[in-house]
């Protein structure tokens, strides 16, 4: 298969004997820290916590000879003397103390995707790694899972890597390398990202999260925005604003195209027919028919063309695009059916941690009994936006958590005739409660649908912990199916 605009491999980077301070212990650390020992770097690593994961995770790299400080030994430490390089975690604020202190010193700090990207290995033919990049506020995992489906159903050595779980790192480092990989990107990783170019990338969407992080939205989306790096095939979804936007304020981009859940004009993916078509790549070319995608909700169906898009972008032929979504697995705690009552469907999106992915769960569905609250973080201004679009849809709402105050209060002002059930207390057992009032208030044909527009530490270990908790309540209902 003919790959588009296959870069060149670039002479390398020489990493030896540089002193390189790599921050952070947690998934992106030790791949990065080791990566950069096997090319004779002298490492440090630096982490604050002082568990017995990073106990464990300190003890293996020191075997390979990397000095790692731990807790306050670490926090005291400062920026080593002589770094000429801090490759920091994702999660690090740029004004952590590690970080601003590099800043001062004129050192420069990067990112663990950025280090992935220098990394990339030269394929037997002389030409770099390719990556598709995706990010967006929400639907990243499921489109980039879709998207390594797709490629490897084109008989391609792909992998899914970056915020998906396996890190950029781990991945092009790999023994036998990958080809093209399929790589997630959040807006952290973007924003220590300087020099990366993705062969196509996608921004699925933008609303606000993360802004305690970022600052304010606008810095949010400017970090978003750097995916669409010169030489990129952007892939913007023409039914959402800001994507477009970004797209269009992009300078020295390869391509724009764009995918839509209507059917598609010149130049785009689309809709037509209950088929997914290829007007960009090809002239109304059948990619696959909708129920392919499972579960074929419609911001469900705007991930699975994005990641036809990014396929399509690195040559992937029609029939492996279909053969890719009927091969993927969705991830748990996306819009997953885990029981019927009486006619009602239970239904667990507790992945819709913020109130833009409740909003695309609660369009799903005709009439719901919604199960919402938890921790909102700078999201409290989206629920007025949020409940004032759904209002026709509730049958009712079961709100608990921390916020579910702010919950009550939107659904007073544009949605005063649905009743509401609030439930104070902070333990998982309160989970239960929820489902049994849920049960109550939902008639034949309605959905019980957890999706919670807000996080979930404030009651559970994880947003996967409340799902799980939500599922068990649903199955423990008399006649459960």
């Amino acid at each position: 298969m003919t790959v588009p605009g296959a870069e060149p491999a670039a002479e390398g980077t020489s990493w030896d004997r540089q002193l390189v301070c790599v921050a952070g212990l947690g998934v992106s650390g030790p791949p990065a820290a080791r990566a950069l020992a096997a090319r004779g770097a002298q490492v440090i690593v630096l982490d604050s916590g002082d568990d017995e994961g990073r106990r464990a995770r300190a003890a293996e790299l020191g075997r390979l000879g990397i000095k790692v400080l731990l807790g306050s030994t670490a926090d005291d430490a400062g920026l080593p003397p002589g770094t000429q390089l801090v490759v920091t975690s994702p999660g690090w604020r740029p004004d952590a103390p590690l970080l601003a202190a590099a800043a001062r010193a004129g050192v420069p700090v990067i990112g663990d995707v950025e280090l992935a990207w220098r990394l990339r290995p030269v394929l037997a033919d002389g030409t770099a790694q390719a990556w598709l990049g995706v990010t967006g506020t929400n639907g990243k995992t499921t489109t980039v899972k879709m998207l390594a489906a797709m490629l490897e159903a084109a008989g391609l050595r792909a992998a899914a890597a970056g915020n998906v779980g396996t890190s950029a790192v781990a991945a092009v480092t790999e023994a036998g390398p990958y080809q093209v990989l399929a790589v997630e990107l959040s807006s952290f990783q973007l924003h220590w990202s300087t020099s990366l170019r993705p062969l196509a990338a996608t921004v699925l969407n933008l609303a606000a999260d993360h802004i305690d992080w970022h600052g304010d939205l606008e810095s949010y989306a400017r970090d978003k925005a750097r995916i669409f790096a010169p030489g990129t095939i952007a892939v913007c979804n023409a039914d959402d604003p800001w994507s477009r936007r970004l797209a269009a304020g992009a300078a020295g981009l390869s391509r724009i195209i764009s995918f839509r859940l209507g059917p598609p004009g010149p130049g785009e993916l689309g809709v037509a027919a209950g088929l997914l078509v290829d007007r960009a790549f090809g002239e109304n070319v059948a990619l696959a028919p909708v129920s392919d995608v499972r579960p074929a909700a419609p911001h469900n169906v705007a991930n699975a063309l994005a990641a036809a898009a990014l396929a399509r972008a690195y040559g992937v032929p029609a029939a492996a695009v279909g053969a890719g979504l009927r091969s993927f697995e969705p991830e748990p705690h996306r819009i997953t059916l885990v029981a019927e009552v009486g006619g009602v469907t239970y239904v667990d999106d507790s992945k819709a941690t913020n109130p833009h992915a409740a909003a695309a769960s609660l369009a799903t569905y005709p009439s719901v009994v919604w199960v919402a609250g938890g921790m909102l973080r700078g999201e409290a201004a989206d629920i007025d936006g949020l409940v004032r679009g759904v209002a026709g849809r509730l049958r009712g709402a079961v709100l608990l958590g921390r916020d579910r105050g702010l919950l009550r209060q939107a659904l007073t002002r544009h949605a005063p005739d649905v009743p509401v059930v609030e439930l104070a207390g902070h333990d998982t057992g309160v989970m239960e409660r929820a489902v049994s009032e849920a049960a109550a208030l939902a008639a034949p044909g309605d959905t019980v649908l957890l999706a919670p527009a807000a996080a979930s530490l404030d009651m559970f270990e994880n947003y996967g912990a409340r799902g799980d908790a939500f599922a068990a309540a649903a199955r423990a209902l008399p006649g459960a199916s």
